[in-house]
């Protein structure tokens, strides 16, 4: 039996452009925070489980939703499904977090959420996506594991 997508038809927007990377930033004499763009450009690529699109083509992730301290070493990105009822929101997130784990210093503190009100089960997704032992024993799941490398191969 074939799964149907939730949103057979979703809105597909313009990709931004892409970060240019300056001199000070090539530098290795300078010491160059993490900023918003930087971790946008970590998680813009990543494939919808769903749809042949990136989160940032679907705009389920956007630059401005995304919160850096670096002092704090803290990184809060918020995500919006295409649909208030995506049965893919944790999935979604979860594929974020990984990314994000993989691609950080260890340093960070690192929290995926959905959007306040953009989704029916907001806060039952959040509760999953902040449950260290929940995410770790979805992350021994293999066939999870290869669904979620599917989605960061292009970050």
């Amino acid at each position: 039996m074939t799964k149907i997508a939730d949103n057979v038809n979703p809105d597909v927007y313009d990709k931004g452009s892409e970060r240019e990377v300056t001199t000070n930033e090539r530098n290795e004499d300078i010491v160059d925070e993490f900023d918003q763009r930087e971790v946008f450009d970590l998680i813009r690529n990543i494939n919808d489980p769903e749809h042949p699109l990136t989160l940032e083509e679907l705009r389920v992730v956007e630059e401005k939703n995304i919160l850096v301290d670096n002092d704090k070493n803290v990184v809060n990105v918020y995500f919006t499904p295409t649909i208030p009822h995506c049965s893919m929101a944790t999935l979604i997130g979860l594929s974020i977090r990984v990314q994000l784990l993989r691609a950080l210093p260890s340093r960070f503190k690192v929290t995926v959420e959905v959007s306040e009100g953009t989704h029916v089960s907001e806060h039952a997704v959040n509760k999953q996506l902040a449950d260290k032992e929940r995410v770790a024993a979805a992350l021994e799941n293999n066939n999870l594991v290869q669904i979620i490398n599917q989605c960061v191969v292009n970050s």
